[in-house]
């Protein structure tokens, strides 16, 4: 008996975050087997349940929504601001625009600077050659360049590429001696 309430609270949930029904729909299964057929308590299953969905919010847990194809070297970015050719339009969606000729959106993780970025977007050709970087940490953690891509590609942007800052800008960018503002 109260394992069917448990399944109809979490069917309700996943109808509430239809972006996560997946997420409840393949672990529901899971969870009810070892609830009935390993007798775990209601409160393990419920903590086990509770740990699943915390590690489906983390960024760590989200896939690229970008190819290799559309990362742009910064050894790449930096030769094209040192022979100031063929500039990209450069947005900074992280926490500070220190490289020359970017356009400080800061962090798209908020609404409001997401909404800003939209803004700009929106306004450009959808071939506008774009370069993406955040560099606040290492992209399996980065809270900022998904949301980016995701708008650029339900824009049908078809010329954005993303720095590739695997570590952090400090370390992938100034470090290297690339140009920075000062």
């Amino acid at each position: 008996m109260i394992l069917c309430r448990i399944r109809r609270q979490l069917l309700v949930i996943s109808k509430r975050h239809h972006h996560y029904s997946r997420l409840y729909t393949d672990h529901l299964s899971l969870i009810l087997y070892l609830c009935i057929m390993k007798k775990l308590s209601i409160i393990n299953c419920c903590i086990f349940l509770v740990l699943i969905i915390s590690c489906k919010n983390s960024p760590a847990q989200n896939p690229e929504n970008w190819t290799k194809s559309q990362l742009i070297e910064p050894s790449t970015l930096a030769a094209s601001l040192n022979s100031n050719k063929e500039l990209p339009l450069i947005f900074s969606i992280g926490p500070g625009a220190i490289i020359p000729h970017s356009i400080d959106i800061g962090m798209v993780k908020d609404e409001q600077n997401m909404t800003k970025f939209q803004a700009r977007i929106s306004k450009l050709p959808k071939s506008t050659n774009i370069v993406l970087y955040c560099g606040c940490c290492p992209f399996d953690h980065c809270p900022n360049v998904r949301p980016a891509i995701a708008f650029l590609k339900s824009q049908n942007f078809t010329n954005y590429r993303l720095l590739n800052l695997p570590h952090n800008l400090k370390t992938d960018w100034i470090a290297k001696g690339y140009p920075a503002v000062e």
